[in-house]
């Protein structure tokens, strides 16, 4: 769906697939939804798209966050002016814990849907359903949830109903049998993305929509779009506590479009929508050694002028890499540094680097002239205050040009959920909770700490790191005055919180 004016001349249009990116950004993120947060492009849902594409289904797609659509107006679009056999409502995040935040949008656009149009079959898919398939299947006004990786399962769906068959034979299904919830064998992963999703179909999204984050362009802050996010790899081979970027592939798992692939995607981006802001969603993109050297040659080679950021470990780092990162125009690497206690990490998986390692590792990365946004976790399970303090320590000792600082989550779809259930802790009382940012949100408590002193820890943290001398001066000396007065501003925005005054 390009644009709302293209839709006023169309008639109601027969189409096999329309599918809806659900969001509430306001909810999402409260006040710095204005112009701090960014407003993403929904890269897997355009993938999608192109897959069934690739198998001649006609695909629409509607962005409600770009558009700033309500869930009543995602209904009354598709009542006027759609006539699918199927929606698909995707729920994916923009990293993986984004999921489950966005199922409060996502529930009432399906109820609102089928208030409109109440024969219509609604499927949904997303890191957040497949962690929780048949819960989903009993609360949401849907009549499928995919309880694995997606394109497959939608495209086989559209199909049986297309020819008044059963569901049996579809994969990874959760659906109702009368009355009575059935499920399928889990199907099994696309092997090659090349083939199967070769572009995405971004002629579908309003590319003129998408903003950057406002630090991805410290470099040229008056320049945040456009902008787009591209997937080069899908899944991780890692198994962080915390994490649920698995949960739609049944397990760890690491797939990559070839860098010949990645570079026709970048043309796209550069040469036909004059795109210079880029992210790369991946949840690990440095990693493999012939993927990341490969694709940044290729765009050396261009000799594109790119601002791109994209995810790193502490120990997927290697000094080979550096350089041709840097050429290649990835400017920002952000890397999941979670705690300054080695027996905190130890408890997440991620203990093998010491504060020491992790100094020196975010040193030869700015020696690169790559710029680090650092990712810290307040309240992982082993976590007390002194614990929480050491890392906001070592979090300012690093000085990175920017810094995240999450509380610890239970996301449906990671083992912390599993322990976190077993211990019967505390959990959101509605999916908008899961909100790093949200009013209501709810964070774990610790072995040792309540959830209301996690949170206030972390929205302090957040504070003191954005008013510290040393980096203001950073920030002023690397990036110029109008940064240092808008990170001033960002400051001055603050987060209200239910679970403390």
């Amino acid at each position: 769906m390009k644009t709302l004016d293209e839709l006023t001349i169309k008639d109601r249009e027969d189409i096999d697939i329309v599918f809806i990116n659900p969001g509430n950004l306001h909810a999402v993120y409260q006040n710095l939804a204005s112009n701090l947060s960014a407003i993403e492009t929904p890269s897997l849902i355009a993938l999608f798209a192109s897959y069934m594409r690739n198998k001649k289904a006609s695909v629409d797609i509607i962005d409600a966050p770009a558009f700033g659509l309500s869930p009543e107006q995602v209904a009354e679009i598709i009542s006027k002016h759609f006539n699918p056999v199927l929606i698909v409502m995707v729920v994916y995040g923009y990293q993986p814990s984004a999921s489950t935040q966005n199922m409060p949008a996502a529930s009432v656009t399906c109820t609102a849907i089928k208030k409109l149009l109440p024969d219509t079959k609604i499927l949904m898919t997303g890191t957040h359903p497949a962690a929780l398939p048949e819960q989903t299947l009993r609360e949401e006004d849907v009549d499928f949830v995919c309880s694995g990786e997606g394109p497959e399962t939608i495209f086989q769906v559209m199909e049986n109903l297309n020819n008044n068959a059963g569901f049996s034979d579809v994969p990874s299904l959760y659906y109702y049998d009368n009355n009575k919830i059935k499920f399928t064998k889990p199907g099994q992963l696309i092997s090659d993305l090349d083939s199967a999703m070769p572009e995405p179909a971004l002629d579908l999204l309003p590319m003129e929509k998408y903003r950057a984050h406002n630090w991805h362009c410290f470099e040229d802050i008056n320049h945040r779009q456009p902008y787009a996010s591209i997937h080069t790899s899908l899944g991780c081979p890692y198994h962080c506590s915390f994490c649920c970027i698995n949960a739609p592939f049944g397990k760890s798992s690491y797939r990559m479009w070839s860098p010949d692939n990645i570079i026709g995607q970048i043309d796209i981006l550069v040469n036909d929508y004059g795109i210079k802001n880029i992210k790369i969603v991946d949840e690990m993109f440095v990693l493999n050694k012939n993927h990341v050297l490969g694709i940044c040659e290729r765009i050396i080679d261009r000799g594109y002028d790119l601002n791109i950021w994209a995810y790193a470990r502490i120990d997927t780092i290697k000094d080979e890499y550096l350089e041709s990162l840097r050429a290649a125009g990835i400017r920002w690497l952000a890397l999941g540094i979670e705690s300054a206690s080695k027996h905190v990490r130890d408890g997440v998986e991620k203990g093998r680097f010491g504060t020491s390692d992790i100094l020196n590792i975010i040193g030869k990365i700015k020696d690169a002239n790559i710029n680090v946004i650092g990712n810290y976790i307040f309240g992982l399970p082993d976590d007390d205050l002194n614990t929480m303090q050491e890392t906001l320590d070592m979090a300012i000792e690093a000085n990175c040009e920017f810094a995240n600082f999450y509380s610890a989550m239970a996301y449906p779809g990671s083992p912390l959920y599993l322990y976190a259930k077993k211990q019967e802790w505390k959990l959101p009382d509605n999916w908008i909770g899961y909100s790093q940012h949200s009013y209501e949100t709810q964070p774990l408590p610790t072995e040792h700490i309540s959830a209301a002193e996690v949170l206030k820890f972390r929205d302090e943290a957040f504070t003191k790191y954005f008013t510290n001398k040393r980096y203001l001066d950073l920030v002023k000396t690397k990036f110029g005055d109008d940064v240092y007065s808008h990170v001033q501003n960002m400051v001055e925005v603050k987060l209200a919180r239910a679970l403390y005054k």
